[in-house]
C-alpha cells in the first residue's frame, strides 16, 4: 500500500498536465551572454520548459505566457531536461531505474539561483528538479562566459531514495531548437586522417555521433558539430550557426532527433551504450560539461567564440604556446644513443629550433625498449642506449638554449615487461578472455586507484629524471575492447567506461597540482584524445601521426572548426612522407606547419645545406608572426575541399593592427590567379604587406599599404598555379 500516494500524486499531475499552461504563472530563467539567451520557463511543480536558444533577447519577460500550441495528447513541450516517463515520446536525456523497480521519472521545477563566479565575465545559473514521486534529484548547470559567447551546461543526478537507482542514460545536456532546415557539419576520419569534414542535411529521425572505443576516441568521430540554421548551404562568413562541443576524453554520443513538429533535439554526453551506472542512495552523478555557442557569423563566428573559450578557460595554457621543436621519432625511431641526439641537438639550435622532444625508445632494460613489442611500462632509463641517463641529454639542450621534452605512455603496458608480470591484475581484461592487443600492449585499468597511483609515478618519476624538463609528450596508442576490471565489482562491471575516464582526470589533476607549469601534449596515435576534456589539464594535441603537407590540409582545416591554433602541434617531416610516400616542397611543408604550432619531425643531418638555410628562414619568420597565429582571431578562405583547389587563412590580432595570411595551390590553376579576400582587418586602417618565408619579392602588391577595406572586398592575388604553391603575408598597420 505504501506505493498508493505515489500513485495518486502520479494520477494528479496528469490529469492537471493539459492545463499547466495557465494554471501556474511561468518564472523566466534568462541565461545570457553579450550576444547570446537560453531561456527557460518553470513554475513549481511543473517541467522546466526550453523556449530559446540562440540570439540575445533583452526583455524576455513576455515569454511567460508563450504557448506552443502543441497538443498533450500528440507532442510533449520542449523541456530542459527530457527523462524517460510521463508523456516524453522522444530519446531521453535521462533514463532511470528506481530502487522499487518504477522506470518512469517526470522532472519537476524546484528552484533556481544564479551567481557570478570569482571571474565578473562569469555566471553559473543552477536550476534544481525533482521526480514527481520518487526521491531523485536533478540539477542542471548553465555557466555562461559573456565575453566569449559560449554557455555550457552539465547535469547532476542525486539519489535520495532507499536503495540504489540504475543510470540507463545520462546526457549532458538536451537543445531543442527550431529552424527550417538542418545542416549537420561534422568531423570524422580513421589514424592518420583525422577531422574529415562532412556536411548532412538532416532529416525526420534521428542521427547519431558516437564512439565505443573507451579512450582515443576521436580519429573516427569527435564529440563536435556545428549546426547551420534554417540553410542546406555550409557558408563560412554569413548565416545562423550553433556550435557545440563535449569536454569528454571517453565514449560519447551525439544525438540529433527531428521531429513531426520540425524542432530538433540534439542530445550530447557520455555514451550509454553498455555504461548503465548503479547510483547508491545518498550519492551523486555530475554528467561531462557540453559546450555551446550560437553565431549570425557563419561557421568562422562559431569557431572565433570557441577559440576565444579555449584560449582563456577551456586549455590549460591557454595563452602559452608550446615552443618550436624538434622531434626525434621520425628521425631516430627505436635506434638511437646518447651522440645521436646531442647532435640532434646542435642541428635543431642552429636551426633557429627552441625544444628537442625525445620520443619512444629511451627506457626499459629487462625488456628494452628497442621496437614497439617489449619494455612498455618499465620506466626506467635504458642503460645501454643511454648510459649518461636523461639529465646528461636534457642538461646538453638546456646549455645549447633548447628547452627539453620526453615521451611517456603510461596507460598501457606490454605483455613483454616487468610490469605485466608483477601486476597481471591491473590489465584490462575479464577472467577466462583473452585480452586482445594492439600494437602489441594492453591497457592498464585506470579505474583501479592503484593503478591511478601508478601512472602518477610514471609522470613523477619521468620528471624528476632531470630538473631540465620541460615538456612531457603523453601518448596513448589503443583502444578500449573486451572491457573487464578486477577492481570494479561483479554487477557494476558496466562502470568501466566512466571510471576509467574519470580516473584519467584524477590522475592529471594530481599531475597539475604538482607540476602547473610543465607543457603537457596529448597524443593519443595523434589525433585520438582532440576534446575539450583532455584539454582542460593538456596545452596541445598531436593533431595527427600523418604529417604529410597536403593531407594536413584538411585534418588542420576541420580541426580549425572547433579548435584553436594554440592546440594544433604541425611539423615539418621528410619527403617522401612516411605515411602517404607523397613528396611535397619544403617551402609548402613549412607553410602548412606554420598555421598551427610548428615543429620539425626529422633527421636534421640528411637536409642539404640548401634545406637548412631555408629552414632556418621560415623558423625565423614564424616567431616574427607566432602570436597572431596562437591569439589572433581565425578567418578562413574557403576550404581545402574547394573545387578551384584554392584556400587561406588569416588570422587577425585582437587589436586588428596585424594579421598573417597563408595562401595555398592545392590543384594546378592553369590560367586561374585566385583571389584572397582578407576578412577581419579594419576597413579604415592601412596594412602593408609583406611575404614571410621568401628571399625576394614575388608579387605586384609585396611591400605595398593598403586600406583593409581594400583588403577584404576586393584581396590578394598571389600567382599560385602550381600544386603545391604557397605564399604567407605579413599585414601591418602603418
Amino acid at each position: 500500500m505504501r506505493k498508493l500516494p505515489y500513485l495518486l500524486s502520479a494520477l494528479g499531475a496528469a490529469l492537471t498536465a493539459g492545463a499547466a499552461e495557465t494554471a501556474a504563472p511561468q518564472r523566466i530563467i534568462d541565461i545570457r551572454t553579450d550576444d547570446i539567451s537560453l531561456i527557460l520557463s518553470a513554475a513549481p511543480g511543473e517541467e522546466v520548459r526550453f523556449l530559446h536558444f540562440g540570439g540575445r533577447i533583452d526583455d524576455p519577460a513576455p515569454l511567460a505566457g508563450y504557448r506552443s500550441y502543441r497538443h498533450p495528447d500528440h507532442n510533449t513541450e520542449d523541456v530542459a531536461y527530457p527523462a524517460f516517463g510521463g508523456r516524453n515520446y522522444h530519446e531521453p536525456a535521462l533514463r532511470v531505474t528506481h530502487a522499487d523497480g518504477d522506470l518512469n521519472t517526470e522532472l519537476r521545477y524546484v528552484s533556481h539561483r544564479t551567481r557570478k563566479l570569482a571571474d565578473d565575465n562569469v555566471t553559473e545559473t543552477v536550476v534544481r528538479m525533482t521526480d514527481a514521486v520518487q526521491p531523485l534529484d536533478v540539477e542542471l548547470v548553465y555557466t555562461a562566459y559573456a565575453r566569449e559567447n559560449v554557455i555550457t551546461t552539465r547535469a547532476v543526478i542525486r539519489n535520495r531514495e532507499k536503495g540504489p537507482v540504475t543510470l540507463h542514460s545520462f546526457y549532458s545536456s538536451a537543445m531543442p531548437l527550431r529552424a527550417e532546415k538542418y545542416l549537420l557539419t561534422h568531423l570524422h576520419g580513421a589514424w592518420t586522417r583525422e577531422a574529415q569534414v562532412e556536411h548532412t542535411l538532416l532529416t525526420h529521425g534521428s542521427k547519431s555521433i558516437a564512439s565505443t572505443r573507451g579512450l582515443r576516441t576521436t580519429h573516427a568521430e569527435n564529440p563536435s558539430f556545428m549546426l547551420t540554421l534554417g540553410n542546406d548551404r555550409f557558408d563560412e562568413n554569413c548565416g545562423e550557426v550553433v556550435a557545440g562541443s563535449l569536454a569528454w576524453s571517453g565514449n560519447f554520443r551525439l544525438n540529433f532527433e527531428l521531429d513531426e513538429c520540425q524542432t530538433l533535439t540534439v542530445l550530447a554526453g557520455a555514451n550509454p551504450d553498455a555504461s548503465e551506472y548503479r547510483l547508491r542512495p545518498g550519492e551523486s552523478f555530475t554528467t561531462p560539461e557540453m559546450i555551446y555557442t550560437h553565431s549570425f557569423r557563419g561557421a568562422g563566428g562559431a569557431s572565433r567564440n570557441l577559440h576565444d573559450w579555449a584560449r582563456n578557460y577551456g586549455v590549460w595554457h591557454g595563452h602559452i604556446p608550446a615552443p618550436t621543436l624538434l622531434n626525434s621519432w621520425e628521425g631516430a625511431a627505436f635506434t638511437f644513443d646518447a651522440k645521436t641526439l646531442t647532435d640532434m641537438i646542435d642541428d635543431a639550435a642552429a636551426m633557429g629550433l627552441e625544444m628537442f622532444v625525445l620520443d619512444d625508445g629511451w627506457f626499459g632494460n629487462k625488456y628494452p625498449r628497442n621496437n614497439d613489442k617489449a619494455g612498455l611500462g618499465d620506466w626506467e632509463v635504458n642503460r645501454e642506449k643511454l648510459p649518461e641517463g636523461i639529465d646528461h641529454i636534457a642538461s646538453y639542450a638546456h646549455d645549447k638554449g633548447l628547452k627539453f621534452g620526453i615521451w611517456i605512455e603510461p596507460e598501457m603496458v606490454s605483455p613483454r615487461s616487468e610490469l605485466a608480470e608483477k601486476h597481471p591484475e591491473w590489465i584490462v581484461r575479464t577472467p577466462g578472455r583473452e585480452a586482445p592487443l594492439t600494437r602489441s600492449q594492453w591497457l592498464l585499468d585506470l579505474s583501479n586507484p592503484e593503478v591511478q597511483d601508478f601512472v602518477f609515478g610514471v609522470f613523477d618519476n619521468t620528471m624528476r629524471l632531470s630538473e631540465h624538463i620541460d615538456y612531457i609528450k603523453w601518448d596513448a596508442n589503443r583502444c578500449a575492447n573486451s572491457i573487464g576490471s578486477a577492481f570494479q565489482r561483479p554487477d557494476e562491471q558496466s562502470h568501466f567506461w566512466i571510471e576509467y575516464t574519470q580516473g584519467l582526470y584524477k590522475v592529471m589533476e594530481r599531475i597539475r597540482a604538482k607540476y602547473p607549469d610543465v607543457l603537457i601534449q596529448s597524443c593519443a596515435s595523434g589525433g585520438g584524445r582532440v576534446e575539450y576534456g583532455a584539454l582542460r589539464y593538456f596545452d596541445e594535441v598531436w593533431t595527427s601521426d600523418n604529417t604529410e603537407a597536403l593531407s594536413r590540409t584538411r585534418i588542420q582545416y576541420g580541426t580549425s572548426l572547433f579548435f584553436p591554433a594554440l592546440v594544433m602541434g604541425s611539423h615539418v617531416s621528410v619527403t617522401p612522407n612516411l605515411q602517404t610516400g607523397n613528396s611535397t616542397p619544403l617551402k609548402f611543408r613549412f607553410d602548412i606547419a606554420c598555421a598551427g604550432r610548428l615543429g620539425m619531425e626529422l633527421q636534421p643531418k640528411h637536409m642539404t645545406e640548401e634545406e637548412r638555410a631555408e629552414a632556418r628562414r621560415a623558423i625565423a619568420d614564424y616567431k616574427e608572426y607566432r602570436d597572431i597565429v596562437m591569439q589572433g582571431d581565425l578567418y578562413r578562405i574557403g576550404s581545402p575541399y574547394d573545387e578551384n583547389g584554392c584556400y587561406g587563412l588569416a588570422y587577425v590580432s585582437k587589436d586588428k593592427r596585424r594579421a598573417v595570411v597563408f595562401t595555398y595551390c592545392l590543384l594546378y590553376q592553369s590560367r586561374t590567379v585566385p583571389q584572397f579576400r582578407i576578412r577581419g582587418l579594419d576597413p579604415d586602417t592601412r596594412y602593408t604587406v609583406r611575404e614571410m618565408n621568401t628571399e625576394e619579392p614575388r608579387f605586384w602588391f609585396d611591400g605595398g599599404t593598403f586600406s583593409g577595406e581594400l583588403l577584404s572586398r576586393m584581396g590578394l592575388n598571389p600567382k599560385l598555379s602550381r600544386i603545391y604553391d604557397s605564399a604567407v603575408f605579413l599585414l601591418e598597420a602603418r
